[in-house]
């Protein structure tokens, strides 16, 4: 038999399939706070998070946080590990925030910032892989 709708209660989800919403709340926080590091432009954060609206972006920065998609939040945990992998090479982490953007053989000349730019996720993936490898974490 059915129940009537009302009756009904709503399933509690995970905020983004496996990321509680606190956790994307504090992923959110501590990306605006390393993109602020990296100096990054609007336009480029936009692009490292994978096309989040730029709207959506300023919200955030202005402390107004929404849903998170499981991509975005998986996005941004590689991206925070890439920020870890920084601070357990370099024991200065303005040297970290430095080597973000100067050119690199690891990635043809190219600077960090540049490949992640790209927008793809497997470069964000491919820089967070070098940092591991580098920092013998892989």
């Amino acid at each position: 038999m059915l129940q009537p709708v009302s009756d009904l209660q709503a399933p509690q989800l995970e905020h983004s399939e496996g990321f509680s919403e606190a956790e994307c709340q504090a992923m959110q926080r501590a990306i605006l706070k390393l993109f602020g590091h990296w100096k990054l432009t609007d336009a480029e954060a936009v692009i490292l998070l994978g096309g989040v609206s730029l709207k959506t972006y300023r919200r955030w920065r202005a402390g107004e946080y929404g849903r998170v998609a499981r991509d975005l939040a998986e996005r941004m945990s590689n991206l925070l590990g890439i920020h870890k992998a920084l601070r357990i090479i370099f024991s200065d982490p303005q040297d970290g925030y430095q080597w973000v953007r100067a050119a690199n053989d690891a990635f043809a000349g190219q600077s960090a910032i540049d490949l992640l730019k790209a927008g793809g996720f497997t470069d964000v993936l491919r820089v967070r892989r070098y940092l591991d490898s580098v920092r013998g974490g892989w």
